[in-house]
């Protein structure tokens, strides 16, 4: 599987850059999937559903299963966070995974940038940022987009990995 990231800091705009690109890949025909780092715990389940009781009551893996869609919840009960490695083995073959977070990771990334958050840019130090897609003009030593141009966002994602 070809992976491609997305980096940047808090309301950076990676969500909904990650947003587009999936909606604009897929509308190619290349077929994508995706992995997103939280920085904070999440429950995809509600308390009081039968797989949240299953969890509850001490179950390490939940695979919640219907005709359109299957969850796998895994509680990691003290265990360390999967790497990202590990995470992508467990997916199934898909074209291309957009990665949203995961900046320390090895892979090739684009970093998302606005200039209100007043944040430094992660790529001035990190050459795995390949491109940025920026809200304002950058001088940057690799190709700046506009953050709100997909089509050449994911055209430069596509031809890095080959599927342009």
């Amino acid at each position: 599987m070809r992976i491609y990231g997305v980096v940047g800091w808090k309301n950076a705009g990676k969500t909904g850059l990650m947003e587009r690109l999936v909606r604009e890949i897929t509308s190619r025909g290349i077929s994508v999937s995706t992995v997103k780092h939280a920085h904070h715990a999440f429950d995809v389940d509600h308390e009081g559903k039968d797989s949240y009781r299953h969890r509850i009551a001490g179950a390490n893996e939940v695979v919640l299963a219907s005709r359109k869609r299957v969850a796998i919840m895994q509680e990691m009960r003290g265990a360390e966070e999967p790497s990202l490695d590990a995470l992508l083995a467990r997916l199934s073959p898909v074209d291309l995974v957009l990665i949203e977070g995961y900046k320390r990771d090895a892979h090739p990334k684009v970093e998302a940038f606005r200039a209100e958050t007043g944040n430094p840019l992660i790529g001035q130090d990190d050459a795995t940022v390949r491109a940025v897609a920026s809200d304002t003009p950058l001088a940057f030593d690799r190709p700046v987009f506009d953050l709100n141009d997909t089509k050449a966002v994911a055209n430069f994602i596509l031809g890095e990995v080959g599927l342009g």
